[in-house]
């Protein structure tokens, strides 16, 4: 589970799956740090991660380098709009967008709803929708540390050998993907869906700074997993369509499934202009069938 392709729209929760939690961290600490760091070292930070130059940031923000640089050394306080324009073009995410502004003397500007509150009825029942109608394919949706949210009924069928300990909320797509006692054993192809996986998280927390997602990424990547002793491709035991060879688009998770091999490419949509520190931090991803064979067998599980 859990990939790399981007589109948009996403997210939210539903009962559709084997687990439903409500996600929506708490800024607290993200505050306190901002305070004591002030908005200039931040804004400075983020500009040297993304890799740009005071004079180009000033071109993109219509400002000058002289401004900028006294910005990012306190000699100037930015006001709240040049805040946000400046934190638009270095795309910081929405949630640090709120610790700038607290950096920098102004209140935030994102609101931080949980997911299980009215205001985001429609949200939930739209992705509700959204997941149940692209069964028997699984569909299922993340907050910014991949906790599951939501799920549909063809992730359920992935899990159906899982034990019950990695089925306890809040249930992680990471964990039960990678954990020697999820879904990795069933992964033909775990060399390299597991490097694919790290990498993704490895970019996420370069742009998200997440402690909670750096602590998540070292104990999934301590996992032992075993690189060999898989059944070859196109090998008897690889169950039904063995032996086609198919011209995969993209990198395919294969893994096996009451005596067969499914094969899915995945496909990651997030929100393009969210106004909110929770709905910002939903992924929903869809398992698309990649060959002929899986489509053939999820379909038969609807008749």
């Amino acid at each position: 589970m859990t990939a790399a392709a981007s589109a948009s729209p996403s997210a939210a929760t539903s009962t559709t799956g084997p687990a439903v939690t409500s996600s929506g961290a708490s800024s607290t600490a993200s505050a306190a740090s901002a305070g004591d760091k002030g908005v200039g070292p931040l804004l400075r930070g983020w500009r040297e991660q993304r890799r740009v130059s005071q004079l180009e940031l000033a071109l993109r923000a219509g400002s000058s380098a002289r401004h900028i640089s006294f910005v990012e050394t306190g000699r100037s306080r930015p006001s709240e709009e040049m805040v946000l324009r400046l934190a638009e073009h270095l795309d910081v995410p929405v949630r640090d967008r709120n610790a700038l502004l607290l950096a920098a003397g102004y209140a935030p500007r994102y609101p931080e709803t949980p997911l299980d509150d009215p205001a985001l009825d429609a949200l939930r029942e739209g992705v509700e929708r959204l997941i149940q109608g692209y069964e028997p394919y699984p569909a299922f949706v993340v907050d910014a540390t991949y906790n599951v949210v939501a799920a549909n009924r063809g992730i359920a069928m992935l899990l159906d050998t899982v034990p019950e300990h990695l089925l306890a909320p809040p249930l992680n797509a990471m964990r039960l993907t990678l954990h020697p006692e999820g879904l990795a054993p069933r992964i033909r192809n775990l060399r390299e869906w597991r490097g694919h996986l790290l990498a993704q998280m490895e970019r996420d927390i370069a742009l998200r700074r997440s402690e909670p997602l750096r602590a998540l990424y070292e104990e999934v990547a301590a996992y032992p997993y075993a690189s060999e002793g898989s059944p070859e491709e196109g090998s008897p035991e690889s169950g039904e369509g063995a032996g086609e060879t198919v011209p995969y688009f993209a990198l395919p998770m294969q893994i096996e499934h009451d005596g067969r091999v499914l094969s899915f490419i995945s496909s990651i949509s997030t929100f393009n202009t969210p106004m909110d520190v929770t709905v910002a931090e939903l992924a929903i991803e869809t398992l698309l069938p990649a060959d002929p064979a899986t489509v053939k067998y999820l379909q038969s599980l609807m008749s």
